[in-house]
């Protein structure tokens, strides 16, 4: 059976747990070598002048032992917290330090629209925000990385050579690639390498400058005629520059290990993603024939080589390659290949962008229907069911789903999620009110509270968004949420504590504006608030039965009419989880203050327990057989908070 999201994320635990235990058992290694290294330098240092004999009492003394492993911890340990601190930005840190620069979605260049609208289909599809784009204009070879802690502060980064050199079909090949490390947890464990090894570097820069300070001083001793003795100082610098070179050797062997596995997986899911194995089959043999191939210029590649789609750097391969052969690649994609690769020359198309949604859907059938505002009769949980089996590993169908949405969106609509002046209008008008009166008071705060212009451009916009299907809501939050993150911090503030306000105008928060909020909140946090990510606490449903039970009890009262009903869907979500004793709560106890205290909970819990709560939220939702809009935002909302990037529901 293929691995699922919830199986890469216990994957990546575990590869986590094993770097983890690798780079303590390297940081023992180095701390035995440096003891040897001030063993021999003490020993040298009381030899007897006379005799030449050493005198080991010295060279034994323990405190050294304490000097080596206090010191050695203090600057790898520091060196590497030092280094991941820096890149607690984010993907946006790693970005800029390669030389990338963040793509405007109203560009009008054709290859960056192109570029941006293929990433803008593959974040509908999969149901994550749309990752900001950066664009290494200085870099021709063929590339692409993924960055960030979480799908949250996630970028794509994109060479100029990808962008201008690869058909549409490729593109969606490499890109869909980049967004399988961004579900399968790939890019925390990369950020983490980055700072282990900068950890063990710092050793041999310490060595290095301990070495040029001998030098230094044995110059001045023999300016001054001292009789002063370089050669224990330089001996310890020469000494440390060894370990640090050991220690970077064996960084790099077990980052290459750790990466090369990932990149297989990687390319199966892009090919499980967008069901053309010729697309990213293409991007790789264009790599093998083109001159440039997929070497990266910046000199901050080589510490992130391991994030990008095709090898940055040159230099020794075999086991110290991040990324497996592209022969080999190739042929796990496309086992017939002929071994022939394509010479690149200049491209009469290059930046001509394929239209939307046409290029990368061409000749498939319809789009499956998706949830409407009325609720369907029809067998759904089987296919309901199908939906927890695709967190982080959107089919053909939302693909072509994605394509069709953003070709039939209106281009006002389209344009103002894309700009920050109207990403926040296109919010405020999703929350006005169809009541007369809440709005009244509605748009009388954004009137007093808002930036005149975004007022302006929410009363232009309402309209139109109200003349959307309701289906377009939570995409278009999505497509909106880059623009909001180049908001200012006091924008954002300013942003946050309106969208409050509307949610709270009418007294009452109904579960689409909650919805909205939610992962509205937890999409951008991230950008403007030190969020630490929350991590595995609870292997089992024992400690949080309480919260479930609160949980499945806010779904049963939200998507059936009466308490018996409700009661029912309880029993069958609880009974799907297997909890013991659960009781229904009262309808007042299910408030969505106390709904977001229990999904701050459910989300410590380990994977595979995070897919039996959702699984038995489908149960709770569909015990009527009947699905409306408004449920399957909600369970969106609820897959969001527990990081579970859940695509789009299709029922056909």
């Amino acid at each position: 059976m293929a691995t699922d999201f919830f199986e890469h994320q216990d994957i990546a635990r575990r590869n986590t747990t094993r770097l983890v235990i690798l780079f303590a058992l390297a940081v023992l290694a180095i701390i035995v070598s440096i003891e040897l290294l001030l063993v021999a330098t003490m020993g040298y240092l009381g030899r007897d002048p006379m005799t030449g004999a050493i005198d080991w009492s010295l060279a034994a003394n323990p405190q050294l032992l304490g000097v080596a492993v206090v010191g050695t911890l203090i600057v790898v340990g520091g060196g590497s917290l030092f280094k991941i601190a820096q890149l607690r930005g984010g993907g946006r840190v790693v970005a800029e330090e390669l030389g990338g620069r963040r793509l405007n979605p109203d560009t009008t260049v054709p290859s960056e629209q192109q570029l941006l609208n293929v990433v803008e289909e593959m974040a509908i599809a999969s149901g994550t925000p749309t990752p900001p784009v950066y664009l290494l204009d200085r870099e021709e070879g063929i590339n692409a990385f993924a960055a960030g802690f979480t799908p949250q502060d996630a970028v794509i980064g994109v060479t100029r050579g990808t962008a201008e050199r690869l058909t549409r079909d490729e593109l969606q090949g490499v890109i869909a690639h980049e967004f399988s490390h961004i579900f399968n947890g790939d890019m925390r464990l990369n950020i983490r390498l980055i700072g282990l090894l900068h950890g063990i570097l710092i050793i041999g820069m310490l060595g290095y400058f301990v070495l040029r300070m001998g030098a230094f001083s044995g110059y001045r001793g023999r300016r001054s005629r001292e009789g002063g003795n370089p050669l224990p100082l330089l001996a310890l610098g020469a000494g440390l520059m060894v370990v640090g070179f050991f220690g970077t050797f064996f960084g790099n062997l077990i980052k290459a290990a750790v990466s090369r596995q990932r990149e297989f997986l990687a390319d199966a899911s892009a090919v499980q993603f967008t069901r053309q194995p010729e697309g990213i089959a293409g991007a790789l043999k264009k790599i093998g024939g083109f001159l440039k191939g997929s070497k990266v210029q910046s000199p901050n590649a080589p510490e992130a080589s391991h994030m990008f789609f095709g090898r940055a750097t040159s230099g020794l391969s075999g086991l110290f390659s991040t990324h497996p052969p592209l022969p080999e690649r190739i042929r796990r994609i496309e086992p017939s290949w002929d071994g022939a690769l394509p010479q690149l020359a200049p491209r009469t198309d290059a930046g001509v962008a394929a239209p939307r949604g046409v290029a990368g859907v061409a000749g498939l059938a319809g789009v499956a229907g998706l949830a409407g505002a009325e609720p369907l009769d029809r067998g759904l949980g089987q296919r309901m069911t199908r939906a927890i089996d695709q967190v982080g590993q959107p089919s053909e169908a939302h693909m072509r789903y994605a394509a069709r949405l953003l070709e039939g969106l209106p281009k006002a609509i389209v344009n103002a999620a894309h700009e920050p002046y109207g990403a926040r209008a296109l919010v405020y008008a999703l929350l006005l009110d169809r009541e007369a009166e809440p709005r009244r008071r509605q748009l009388a705060h954004l009137s007093a509270a808002a930036d005149p212009g975004v007022y302006q451009e929410t009363l232009r916009l309402t309209s139109r968004i109200e003349a959307l299907d309701v289906r377009t809501r939570l995409p278009l939050l999505d497509m909106a949420l880059p623009a909001l993150r180049a908001l200012t911090r006091p924008q954002y503030q300013l942003f946050k504590q309106n969208v409050a306000a509307l949610v709270r105008a009418d007294d009452t928060i109904d579960l689409f504006e909650w919805s909205l909020h939610r992962i509205l909140l937890h999409d951008l946090e991230t950008d403007y608030v030190k969020v630490t990510p929350a991590r595995a606490q609870h292997r089992t449903l024992a400690p949080v039965q309480v919260q479930c039970e609160l949980l499945l009890s806010k779904l049963a009262y939200a998507g059936h009419g009466d308490v018996a009903a409700a009661q029912n869907a309880f029993e069958q979500a609880v009974q799907s989880l297997g909890l013991p004793r659960a009781r229904l709560r009262r309808a007042d106890e299910c408030g969505l203050e106390a709904l977001d205290a229990a999904l701050a909970t459910l989300d410590k819990t380990a994977p595979q327990v995070k897919r039996q709560i959702l699984k038995a939220a489908i149960v709770c939702i569909t015990a009527d057989r009947t699905v409306t809009a408004t449920e399957a935002e909600l369970l969106r909302a609820i897959s969001a908070s527990l990081g579970c990037p859940m695509p789009p529901v299709l029922l056909a």
